[in-house]
């Protein structure tokens, strides 16, 4: 497996679009959320030209996972959309603060099982997850920031990452949903992940 990263532009040829097909088959059709699609493709407002993408793919380019990476020094999913997760803080604004979103990865084998946030044990969503730290760190990150399900907060610790509530949790569309934040470990740890990592120019 290797992981690229980089933003819309910096990535090859068509693989932009193959991540918004990727995202739609596990957001939209496997766990249903209600979320903009065109053409069998999910984006939103926050795909931009400065969001970066990390992602995870096989021997035959397919896509086994994907991530992005948003600055909070411009609009991002949390201050704009789940503000009240926040308990009345203000949304972050820091170079050195980014938002992690629409994570997802496959379940390796089987290309229909899609895994997310919630499947996180598995040792190459794991793996992912590290490469997602380690691209937010190149891009001068000390913290992320990340919308997710109250019972991901275990899981990540179970995986050694330093993880605290930026506030209670609140019911969204059923689900006890909370603001995370991730503390970036050093780099010399989090490069042990044994994907190869390509860093694309433009990042």
């Amino acid at each position: 497996m290797r992981v690229l990263t980089g933003s819309r532009a910096a990535l090859p040829a068509g693989l932009y679009a193959r991540i918004a097909g990727y995202r739609h088959r596990v957001f939209i059709e496997r766990l249903g959320w209600q979320l903009a699609s065109r053409d069998n493709r999910e984006q939103d407002q926050f795909d931009r030209q400065d969001t970066v993408y990390v992602v995870a793919q096989d021997d035959t380019d397919s896509i086994l996972g994907c991530a992005r990476l948003l600055p909070t020094t411009d609009a991002y999913l949390l201050g704009t959309v789940f503000p009240e997760l926040l308990n009345g803080a203000l949304p972050p604004c820091d170079p050195r603060v980014w938002e992690l979103s629409r994570f997802a990865c496959a379940e390796p084998g089987r290309r229909s099982g899609f895994k997310t946030l919630v499947d996180f044990p598995t040792s190459d969503t794991a793996r992912l997850m590290r490469e997602v730290m380690l691209c937010a760190q190149r891009h001068g990150a000390e913290r992320l920031i990340t919308v997710t399900w109250v019972g991901i907060e275990r899981l990540l610790r179970r995986l050694g990452i330093r993880v605290s509530r930026a506030g209670p949790a609140v019911v969204h569309d059923g689900q006890h949903i909370v603001a995370c934040w991730i503390e970036l470990e050093c780099r010399s740890r989090l490069a042990s992940s044994p994907f190869r990592q390509l860093a694309l120019h433009g990042e």
